[in-house]
């Protein structure tokens, strides 16, 4: 199966994908991560005691910020109009941090890049204001869960 690479012309070089010609549509993506940690340390996540303060009201808000920035951060992605961004945290009894993003948009391209940079800076968040106390907590699982809008369709996966 040869799939091509839309970043690259017909030389290699990296390019940013013309878009000029497709019709906006209603696009949204969401993309998932894990911190996984001790179990002390989710304790002091979940009470709110952390030195550095509220770790998932903080990491919320610069998943938020990072899907605002992804075009800055990601050389090829193009600026995106986001109509909404959504960040869920939650502790498990496993001992993790479950991050949600959700990014929506309508225009010429999908914003999947927008919502794994949310999660992504999320769970760097979580680490930075933890890291003093478990500097071995893990950041796993970092995918897209769905997407749905423009051409290719929907795509979903657990």
């Amino acid at each position: 199966m040869s799939v091509a690479l839309t970043h690259f012309d017909a030389t290699g070089r990296a390019v940013m994908v013309d878009v000029t010609d497709k019709p906006d549509s209603q696009r949204a993506a969401t993309a998932r991560a894990r911190v996984v940690m001790q179990p002390e340390t989710l304790a002091v996540v979940v009470a709110g005691t952390a030195k550095k303060g509220d770790v998932l009201g903080t990491a919320r808000l610069a998943g938020i910020m990072a899907a605002k920035r992804t075009a800055d951060l990601i050389p090829l992605c193009h600026p995106i109009p986001i109509t909404s961004v959504t960040l869920e945290l939650e502790a498990t009894e496993g001992g993790a941090v479950e991050i949600s993003a959700t990014v929506r948009t309508t225009g010429r391209t999908g914003v999947e890049m927008e919502a794994l940079t949310a999660v992504s800076v999320a769970a760097l968040t979580v680490y930075d204001m933890c890291k003093a106390i478990d500097r071995g907590m893990r950041i796993e699982a970092v995918r897209v869960v769905h997407k749905e809008g423009g051409a290719s369709g929907a795509f979903r996966q657990d």
